[in-house]
């Protein structure tokens, strides 16, 4: 048996978590279970596929993936299986799973249409129960994804916002997630930045931060200051603080990226 990952917007205040680990531990019971996370904001498809792209490097490449985010859940919105170089992919076709089409390599898409594999009688507002926990142990269990339902060539990608260069050394970007420390995680990566680190300027917010700091500690206590994360994104962060809060920034705030000097660096004189 193999590891599946979970991510939902459940809570944990509720017996909906529990309830799709017992009818996984039933149908597999020496599967690993491991809770990625299930406090993502309600109907929030955007949090939950960016903890999807968070954790993908990390995990063995025939682990199961299960995420349940799903405001469409009981309508016409089809549910999917993925299989990629990197693993399974467990869950509803609204875009959560674009991590899992995005990564290189093969990969099969089907349409979960065979009832055998389900919990049965299917709630129309539990898919995550009965129907994408099942399939998830049935994974586990080494039953082929083709038996599953038919491969469908046109599944649901979320348009993920992008940096947008706006001339020579010139990036405009976005808040695209805050963290839990306030650190506000935007879809700038550090290969968008070329030249040394201090060569580029970063506004946000009415604020002008110098530099890409190479650690949090790097600046005085209350400082902000923008870095590269472990996602290889660009934050915009206060030390021991909150940007978030401090900035009054959100999901969408925009963020100037400027490089005030060439790859080469500064002028020697």
């Amino acid at each position: 048996m193999g590891i599946i990952t979970l991510t939902t917007d459940f809570g944990l205040e509720d017996a909906y978590v529990a309830a799709m680990k017992g009818v996984i531990l039933g149908l597999a019971p020496d599967a690993v279970l491991v809770d990625v996370s299930h406090q993502v904001p309600p109907q929030d498809i955007l949090h939950a596929a960016l903890l999807l792209e968070g954790i993908l490097p990390h995990y063995p490449p025939q682990a199961i993936h299960l995420v349940v985010v799903d405001p469409g859940v009981g309508t016409e919105r089809r549910p999917i299986a993925i299989r990629t170089e990197r693993g399974f992919f467990v869950g509803p076709d609204n875009g959560v799973l674009t991590p899992a089409l995005d990564l290189p390599g093969e990969k099969t898409v089907v349409h979960l249409t065979e009832s055998r594999f389900f919990r049965q009688p299917v709630s129309r507002t539990f898919h995550g129960r009965d129907l994408f926990a099942p399939v998830a142990a049935h994974l586990a269990r080494g039953v082929p994804l083709e038996a599953m339902g038919p491969r469908i060539a046109d599944p649901v990608r979320l348009g993920l916002p992008k940096p947008v260069p706006a001339g020579p050394g010139t990036w405009l970007a976005e808040v695209i997630h805050v963290d839990r420390f306030g650190n506000c995680i935007t879809n700038l990566r550090a290969e968008d930045l070329d030249g040394p680190p201090e060569a580029w300027t970063f506004e946000v917010a009415g604020h002008l931060l110098r530099g890409l700091k190479p650690t949090y500690a790097a600046v005085p206590e209350g400082a902000l200051l923008a870095l590269v994360g472990s996602s290889g994104r660009v934050e915009v962060a206060q030390r021991n603080g909150h940007a978030a809060r401090t900035l009054g920034l959100g999901r969408g705030a925009r963020l100037v990226a400027r490089r005030a000097f060439g790859p080469a660096g500064p002028p020697d004189f």
